[in-house]
Protein backbone atom coordinates (compact mmCIF):
# COMPACT_ATOMS: atom_id res chain seq x y z
CA UNK A 1 0.00 0.00 0.00
CA UNK A 2 3.35 2.25 0.47
CA UNK A 3 2.29 3.15 3.51
CA UNK A 4 3.37 1.94 7.06
CA UNK A 5 -0.46 0.36 8.79
CA UNK A 6 1.08 -1.25 11.91
CA UNK A 7 4.45 -0.72 14.24
CA UNK A 8 5.63 -3.79 16.11
CA UNK A 9 6.64 -3.65 19.12
CA UNK A 10 7.81 -5.77 22.35
CA UNK A 11 4.36 -6.98 23.55
CA UNK A 12 2.89 -6.96 20.05
CA UNK A 13 1.58 -4.14 17.51
CA UNK A 14 0.03 -0.96 16.94
CA UNK A 15 -1.70 0.91 14.55
CA UNK A 16 0.05 3.94 12.76
CA UNK A 17 -2.40 6.66 11.81
CA UNK A 18 -2.62 5.49 8.21
CA UNK A 19 -3.27 2.13 9.86
CA UNK A 20 -6.35 3.51 12.07
CA UNK A 21 -7.26 5.65 9.15
CA UNK A 22 -7.31 2.27 6.59
CA UNK A 23 -8.75 0.03 9.58
CA UNK A 24 -11.97 2.19 9.53
CA UNK A 25 -12.65 1.81 5.95
CA UNK A 26 -11.94 -1.57 5.77
CA UNK A 27 -14.98 -2.31 8.94
CA UNK A 28 -17.38 0.43 6.58
CA UNK A 29 -16.63 -1.71 3.87
CA UNK A 30 -17.00 -5.17 5.55
CA UNK A 31 -20.38 -4.04 6.72
CA UNK A 32 -21.46 -3.32 3.36
CA UNK A 33 -20.67 -6.60 2.22
CA UNK A 34 -22.29 -7.97 5.14
CA UNK A 35 -25.83 -6.25 4.68
CA UNK A 36 -25.98 -6.76 0.74
CA UNK A 37 -25.79 -10.66 1.90
CA UNK A 38 -28.12 -10.62 4.09
CA UNK A 39 -30.33 -8.38 1.60
CA UNK A 40 -29.67 -11.30 -1.29
CA UNK A 41 -30.07 -14.38 1.19
CA UNK A 42 -33.17 -16.14 -0.40
CA UNK A 43 -35.87 -16.36 2.32
CA UNK A 44 -36.97 -20.21 3.50
CA UNK A 45 -40.01 -20.93 0.66
CA UNK A 46 -40.27 -17.82 -0.73
CA UNK A 47 -39.13 -16.18 -3.75
CA UNK A 48 -37.98 -12.73 -3.23
CA UNK A 49 -39.50 -10.08 -5.89
CA UNK A 50 -37.82 -6.51 -5.82
CA UNK A 51 -40.14 -3.39 -5.87
CA UNK A 52 -38.88 0.10 -6.41
CA UNK A 53 -41.88 2.20 -4.98
CA UNK A 54 -42.43 5.80 -3.68
CA UNK A 55 -43.28 6.26 -0.17
CA UNK A 56 -46.08 7.59 -0.48
CA UNK A 57 -48.35 4.50 -2.85
CA UNK A 58 -46.80 2.34 -0.26
CA UNK A 59 -47.95 4.10 2.88
CA UNK A 60 -51.00 4.75 1.61
CA UNK A 61 -52.27 1.82 -0.55
CA UNK A 62 -49.66 -1.41 -0.70
CA UNK A 63 -49.06 -1.58 3.23
CA UNK A 64 -52.56 -3.04 3.47
CA UNK A 65 -52.57 -4.94 0.86
CA UNK A 66 -48.94 -6.86 1.18
CA UNK A 67 -50.29 -9.82 3.00
CA UNK A 68 -52.56 -10.58 0.52
CA UNK A 69 -50.21 -9.92 -2.38
CA UNK A 70 -47.05 -11.79 -0.63
CA UNK A 71 -49.17 -14.92 0.28
CA UNK A 72 -47.37 -18.00 1.08
CA UNK A 73 -45.18 -18.18 -1.90
CA UNK A 74 -43.87 -14.36 -2.45
CA UNK A 75 -41.45 -12.36 -0.25
CA UNK A 76 -41.67 -8.29 -1.37
CA UNK A 77 -38.26 -6.57 -0.79
CA UNK A 78 -39.23 -2.51 -0.61
CA UNK A 79 -36.77 -0.26 -2.15
CA UNK A 80 -38.38 3.00 -0.79
CA UNK A 81 -37.35 5.97 -3.17
CA UNK A 82 -38.28 8.84 -5.47
CA UNK A 83 -35.52 8.25 -8.00
CA UNK A 84 -35.79 6.82 -11.48
CA UNK A 85 -35.29 2.99 -10.75
CA UNK A 86 -32.42 1.01 -11.77
CA UNK A 87 -33.38 -2.39 -13.17
CA UNK A 88 -29.84 -3.14 -13.24
CA UNK A 89 -29.23 -2.94 -10.02
CA UNK A 90 -31.58 -6.43 -9.89
CA UNK A 91 -35.07 -4.48 -9.20
CA UNK A 92 -37.80 -6.60 -10.90
CA UNK A 93 -40.66 -3.81 -10.53
CA UNK A 94 -41.19 -0.12 -10.34
CA UNK A 95 -44.26 2.25 -9.47
CA UNK A 96 -43.78 5.66 -10.58
CA UNK A 97 -45.66 8.75 -11.19
CA UNK A 98 -45.62 10.02 -14.95
CA UNK A 99 -47.46 10.19 -18.40
CA UNK A 100 -45.72 7.45 -20.12
CA UNK A 101 -44.81 5.36 -21.87
CA UNK A 102 -40.70 5.27 -21.20
CA UNK A 103 -38.26 4.18 -23.59
CA UNK A 104 -36.61 0.83 -23.23
CA UNK A 105 -39.42 -0.48 -20.13
CA UNK A 106 -42.56 -1.63 -20.19
CA UNK A 107 -44.83 0.12 -18.30
CA UNK A 108 -49.16 -0.07 -17.78
CA UNK A 109 -51.16 2.75 -15.83
CA UNK A 110 -52.68 1.64 -13.12
CA UNK A 111 -55.54 3.74 -12.04
CA UNK A 112 -57.30 7.16 -13.26
CA UNK A 113 -57.34 9.77 -10.27
CA UNK A 114 -60.25 11.85 -10.14
CA UNK A 115 -59.50 15.46 -8.42
CA UNK A 116 -61.37 17.36 -5.67
CA UNK A 117 -60.57 19.19 -2.74
CA UNK A 118 -59.95 17.75 0.84
CA UNK A 119 -59.80 19.66 4.00
CA UNK A 120 -60.21 18.70 7.82
CA UNK A 121 -63.54 18.66 9.26
CA UNK A 122 -62.55 22.08 11.16
CA UNK A 123 -61.74 23.02 8.16
CA UNK A 124 -64.57 22.34 5.90
CA UNK A 125 -67.35 24.20 8.91
CA UNK A 126 -64.85 27.62 8.57
CA UNK A 127 -65.63 26.96 5.25
CA UNK A 128 -69.58 27.03 5.86
CA UNK A 129 -70.69 25.39 2.41
CA UNK A 130 -68.92 27.84 0.08
CA UNK A 131 -66.56 25.45 -2.35
CA UNK A 132 -65.77 28.18 -5.28
CA UNK A 133 -62.08 28.44 -5.67
CA UNK A 134 -61.91 32.06 -4.60
CA UNK A 135 -62.95 30.82 -1.41
CA UNK A 136 -61.01 27.70 -1.18
CA UNK A 137 -57.71 30.02 -1.62
CA UNK A 138 -58.54 32.08 1.69
CA UNK A 139 -56.72 28.95 2.78
CA UNK A 140 -53.25 27.57 2.72
CA UNK A 141 -53.18 25.36 -0.58
CA UNK A 142 -50.95 21.95 0.08
CA UNK A 143 -49.43 19.78 -2.42
CA UNK A 144 -46.86 17.51 -3.21
CA UNK A 145 -43.81 17.88 -5.46
CA UNK A 146 -46.13 18.83 -8.74
CA UNK A 147 -48.55 22.02 -8.31
CA UNK A 148 -50.14 21.42 -11.82
CA UNK A 149 -52.62 19.37 -10.71
CA UNK A 150 -53.69 22.47 -8.31
CA UNK A 151 -53.51 24.78 -11.60
CA UNK A 152 -55.21 22.99 -13.80
CA UNK A 153 -58.39 22.71 -10.88
CA UNK A 154 -57.79 26.31 -10.20
CA UNK A 155 -57.97 27.32 -13.75
CA UNK A 156 -61.48 26.22 -14.56
CA UNK A 157 -62.42 29.28 -12.81
CA UNK A 158 -60.13 31.24 -14.16
CA UNK A 159 -57.59 31.63 -12.20
CA UNK A 160 -53.86 31.57 -12.55
CA UNK A 161 -52.21 29.98 -9.19
CA UNK A 162 -48.63 30.51 -8.16
CA UNK A 163 -47.79 28.95 -5.12
CA UNK A 164 -47.83 31.36 -2.17
CA UNK A 165 -45.76 31.82 0.74
CA UNK A 166 -48.81 30.34 3.14
CA UNK A 167 -49.00 26.99 1.02
CA UNK A 168 -47.04 24.09 1.90
CA UNK A 169 -45.44 21.44 -0.46
CA UNK A 170 -44.30 18.33 0.38
CA UNK A 171 -42.23 16.01 -1.09
CA UNK A 172 -44.50 12.73 -0.67
CA UNK A 173 -48.18 12.38 -1.14
CA UNK A 174 -48.80 10.32 2.44
CA UNK A 175 -47.23 14.22 4.05
CA UNK A 176 -49.78 15.99 2.00
CA UNK A 177 -52.94 14.05 3.20
CA UNK A 178 -51.30 14.24 6.95
CA UNK A 179 -51.08 18.07 6.94
CA UNK A 180 -54.75 18.13 5.68
CA UNK A 181 -56.23 16.10 8.32
CA UNK A 182 -54.28 18.16 10.72
CA UNK A 183 -56.22 21.09 9.76
CA UNK A 184 -53.01 22.76 7.86
CA UNK A 185 -54.69 23.62 4.66
CA UNK A 186 -56.65 22.54 1.65
CA UNK A 187 -55.56 19.55 -0.31
CA UNK A 188 -56.93 17.71 -3.32
CA UNK A 189 -57.57 13.79 -3.08
CA UNK A 190 -55.81 11.81 -5.15
CA UNK A 191 -57.52 8.40 -5.36
CA UNK A 192 -56.85 5.10 -4.46
CA UNK A 193 -54.24 7.38 -2.10
CA UNK A 194 -56.44 9.77 -0.34
CA UNK A 195 -59.37 6.79 0.10
CA UNK A 196 -58.70 5.85 3.67
CA UNK A 197 -57.99 9.65 4.93
CA UNK A 198 -62.00 10.03 3.69
CA UNK A 199 -63.52 6.74 4.54
CA UNK A 200 -61.98 7.42 8.34
CA UNK A 201 -63.10 10.93 8.30
CA UNK A 202 -60.15 12.24 8.85
CA UNK A 203 -60.43 14.40 5.90
CA UNK A 204 -63.80 15.47 3.81
CA UNK A 205 -64.38 16.65 0.41
CA UNK A 206 -64.94 20.51 -0.12
CA UNK A 207 -65.92 20.89 -3.47
CA UNK A 208 -67.58 17.95 -5.51
CA UNK A 209 -66.18 19.67 -8.55
CA UNK A 210 -63.44 17.08 -9.87
CA UNK A 211 -60.79 16.90 -12.74
CA UNK A 212 -58.70 14.18 -14.54
CA UNK A 213 -55.13 14.27 -13.22
CA UNK A 214 -53.11 14.68 -16.19
CA UNK A 215 -50.31 12.24 -14.65
CA UNK A 216 -50.87 8.58 -13.68
CA UNK A 217 -48.69 5.67 -11.64
CA UNK A 218 -47.55 3.20 -13.92
CA UNK A 219 -46.25 -0.56 -13.01
CA UNK A 220 -42.91 -0.47 -14.73
CA UNK A 221 -40.65 -3.51 -15.63
CA UNK A 222 -37.78 -4.30 -17.76
CA UNK A 223 -38.47 -5.33 -21.24
CA UNK A 224 -36.59 -8.31 -20.43
CA UNK A 225 -38.18 -11.85 -19.87
CA UNK A 226 -39.75 -11.59 -16.44
CA UNK A 227 -38.67 -14.38 -13.53
CA UNK A 228 -41.69 -16.31 -12.53
CA UNK A 229 -42.41 -14.76 -9.09
CA UNK A 230 -42.37 -10.88 -10.43
CA UNK A 231 -44.87 -12.27 -12.68
CA UNK A 232 -47.09 -13.92 -10.71
CA UNK A 233 -46.55 -10.96 -8.13
CA UNK A 234 -47.61 -8.32 -11.04
CA UNK A 235 -50.62 -10.64 -12.02
CA UNK A 236 -52.00 -10.36 -8.26
CA UNK A 237 -50.62 -6.82 -7.94
CA UNK A 238 -52.33 -5.05 -11.00
CA UNK A 239 -55.95 -7.38 -10.22
CA UNK A 240 -56.20 -5.69 -7.01
CA UNK A 241 -55.54 -2.56 -8.81
CA UNK A 242 -58.48 -3.31 -10.82
CA UNK A 243 -57.14 -4.17 -14.50
CA UNK A 244 -58.20 -5.92 -16.25
CA UNK A 245 -57.11 -9.73 -17.65
CA UNK A 246 -56.03 -8.24 -21.23
CA UNK A 247 -53.90 -5.79 -19.77
CA UNK A 248 -52.40 -7.87 -17.19
CA UNK A 249 -51.31 -10.78 -20.05
CA UNK A 250 -50.14 -8.02 -22.08
CA UNK A 251 -47.66 -7.23 -19.63
CA UNK A 252 -46.18 -9.96 -18.29
CA UNK A 253 -45.81 -11.66 -21.36
CA UNK A 254 -42.37 -12.44 -23.26
CA UNK A 255 -40.68 -10.25 -25.40
CA UNK A 256 -41.18 -6.56 -26.02
CA UNK A 257 -44.14 -4.77 -25.64
CA UNK A 258 -44.88 -0.90 -26.75
CA UNK A 259 -43.70 0.92 -23.70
Amino acid sequence: MGVRLFSREARGVTLTPEGTRFFARAEEALALLGDTDERWLPRRNKAVVRLSVTPSVASLWLFSRMPKLEAADIHLELILEHRLADFSEGIDLAIRCGKGPWAGVRSLPLWQEKLVPIAAPVIAERLGGRSDAKSLLELPILHDSNVEAWRRWLAVENLDYVPRGQDRRFEDYNLVIDACAHGLGIALARPPLADAALASGRVVVVSERAIDHHVAFHLIRPNDAMKASASEFSQRFLLEAGLDETAITAFIAPGRGRG
